[in-house]
């Protein structure tokens, strides 16, 4: 456990702060936020946190409840393992999940730590980490798919004081960075990780400066009971007295051979408090999908779904944690025994989104979305070039692709999105211009959302034509289970991954795998899947199904299921809409489904080589 050293001991008097100081407050930190992003977009090399912003921020209170970030991570967690004094000047690192508690969930995140201190004591931390593009390992990206333990994932570095008194740990560095493939990257973005959250203290000192540290700090517990009391509200006014809802989804497989694992969230009201509870789940993965979750991320899960759809506006953080108990049992995929491998652990943490969609959507229809792009799918290509001026220098690209986004209540999923709000794509003209490949294809694949009143958004096709030889990787999900509709609405369609060779052939790719040779000329194809519809599809505007047409978002063929018939020139026949419409409706059940998982586990299992071209993974079992 930490040991924290203040040469400032005096006790601090709290009060009432007013309601104008309190909203500087609030969106000062929440301008030291966006500003910790722009300071480490601005100074990372790897295009992974440049281009596409795969980092989160932090700012959090003395006792290191997040205040204001846009992902979240356990500060006290991180404490707790951490074995040492902190003191002014110190800046801590880590990239072991294990070691902190899951704070972090894979070894590719350098998760910095910064206590900042005002007139000698700690008045806040300031907190960010980055995925790295590479950290060694038996594979380039460091995240081989058929890794069973975190020691074949890469450098592991425990928590440490990279600045002790201000000092750089050169020592220490230099033994990380000896461990990595591209050294200036990973330099260059700890420096950044480090300039961000250096700038957050600044701002936080300034605060404090300007509006003293007791107006400040019981701002900071004005923020923080502001969120407890509208969690308090909105426990009691959605879920009911010792009711206990449940809902299942899956993560297809474990790069292995096994699969599906089942993903169970079961939630409980007694009185002002919530139980969210991950029993009944599916053993750990012996392959490297698990994820590490901890109670604390649970909870702020479960707080972006209740309070950002009640206020959007609010500054959502910690506050309410006192009031969600998190059950977790040790050995689940959720919560993995050391060393099991980590690194494809981002599909289960964009399934928590879907499982929070389903459970809480079964008493709010305000929060029931459909199944959404709910991952964040890697595409990683390396190698050396083989002749011209750069010939023997090493190449090395990791990128994050984007799906369909659920329909949702309040109308469609966007197309092509991203599941994290602020990650964008790298550009086609950067990948272009730094890596040897042309992008053949860029688009959304029409018919891939599922149908619904709100059509889910459609996957997209990129089409990577290769210009030297190497060898490429992949990690995605959703290839076998489909992306549920709900009310009524479709499912969405699949990932999908191959290769047109140079010499004519095709070859279906799993959807996680790693060291697949390429060579000049042979085009990979990442499909990415849509998004599950929402509401009943004959409900949708018959005019709106034939303007999506028209563009290119759904087919004539893909229209009927919304039970319209398109002209051939785009507009709408309207008799043979209403006749298919009347046909559709009578056949089938007066009350349409809430939940459309495309199938039975059994069946979907049963038709798995015939629809994938893949094998069936195995039941995963406990050991």
């Amino acid at each position: 456990m930490a040991t924290i050293v203040e040469t400032n001991t005096a006790p601090i008097t709290k009060g009432d702060v007013d309601p104008v100081t309190l909203d500087l407050v609030e969106n000062g930190l929440r301008n030291a936020r966006y500003e910790m992003d722009e300071v480490l977009f601005r100074t990372a090399l790897s295009p992974g946190i440049r281009e596409q912003h795969d980092e989160f921020p932090l700012i959090a209170d003395p006792a290191g409840k997040m205040v204001v970030g846009q992902f979240g991570l356990s500060i006290p967690d991180f404490l707790a393992g951490f074995a040492g004094d902190i003191r002014e000047g110190d800046i801590l690192l880590t990239s072991d999940p294990y070691a902190c508690g899951a704070a972090i969930s894979h070894a590719n995140d350098w998760l910095v730590v910064v206590p900042i201190f005002f007139e000698g004591r700690v008045v806040g931390w300031s907190s960010m980490f980055g995925h790295m593009s590479d950290v060694g390992g038996k594979t380039p990206s460091s995240m081989p798919t058929d890794a069973k333990t975190i020691y074949e994932e890469g450098v592991v570095i425990p928590p440490f004081k990279l600045y002790d008194g201000g000092k750089i740990n050169e020592d220490a560095l230099r033994i990380i960075l000896n461990q990595v493939r591209v050294p200036d990257w990973n330099r260059a973005d700890l420096n950044g990780l480090v300039a961000a959250c250096r700038t957050a203290a600044r701002r936080v000192q300034e605060m404090c400066a300007r509006f003293g540290v007791e107006t400040y700090l019981s701002a900071l517990d004005a923020l923080l009971q502001r969120n407890y009391d509208a969690m308090k509200t909105l426990l009691q006014v959605v879920f009911a007295e010792g009711r206990t809802l449940s809902f299942t989804d899956y993560i297809c497989d474990d790069g292995v051979g096994y699969g599906p694992y089942e993903l169970k969230l079961s939630l409980t009201r007694t009185g002002e408090r919530v139980h969210l509870d991950f029993s009944g789940s599916s053993p750990q993965a012996i392959g490297p999908v698990n994820y590490y979750l901890n109670e604390n991320l649970a909870r702020m899960f479960f707080g972006i779904y209740m309070i950002t759809v009640a206020d959007p506006q609010i500054l959502w953080n910690d506050g309410f944690y006192p009031l969600v108990d998190v059950t977790i049992p040790d050995g689940s995929y959720w919560k993995p025994k050391h060393p099991a491998a980590l690194n494809a652990r981002n599909h289960g943490i964009g399934r928590v989104f879907d499982l929070f969609g389903g459970l809480l959507g079964q008493t709010n229809p305000a929060l029931l979305n459909a199944a959404g792009f709910s991952s964040s799918p890697h595409f990683m290509y390396s190698g050396n070039y083989s002749g011209g001026d750069r010939k023997g220098e090493w190449f090395q690209l990791y990128s994050i692709g984007f799906g369909g986004i659920p329909g949702r209540p309040l109308g469609d999923g966007p197309d092509g999105h991203s599941l994290w709000p602020s990650f964008v794509n790298i550009p086609c003209e950067f990948l272009e211009s730094y890596y040897p490949l042309r992008i053949e294809k860029w688009e959304t694949v029409a018919d891939t959302g599922g149908a619904g009143l709100h059509r889910g958004g459609n996957g997209v096709d990129v089409a990577y034509r290769f210009l030297e030889p190497g060898t490429i990787a992949i990690h995605d999900d959703r290839w076998l289970m489909y992306p549920w509709g709900v009310n009524g609405g479709a499912p969405g369609a699949r990932g999908t991954k191959w290769i047109d060779r140079a010499d004519g052939s095709r070859e279906v790719l799993p959807s996680k795998c790693h060291d697949i040779p390429v060579r000049p000329g042979d085009v990979l194809h990442f499909v990415t899947w849509g998004g599950g519809g929402w509401g009943d599809p004959l409900e949708r505007d018959p005019a709106l199904v034939a303007k999506e047409v028209r563009r290119g978002l759904v087919t004539s063929e893909g229209a009927k299921a919304y039970g319209v018939v398109v002209t051939g020139d785009g507009g709408v026949d309207e008799p043979a809409t209403s006749e298919l419409r009347r046909t559709l409706r009578a056949g089938r059940p007066a009350e349409l489904p809430v939940f459309d998982m495309g199938g039975s586990m059994e069946d979907i299992l049963a038709r798995c080589e015939e629809e994938t071209g893949l094998p069936a993974p195995r039941k995963p079992v406990w050991t």
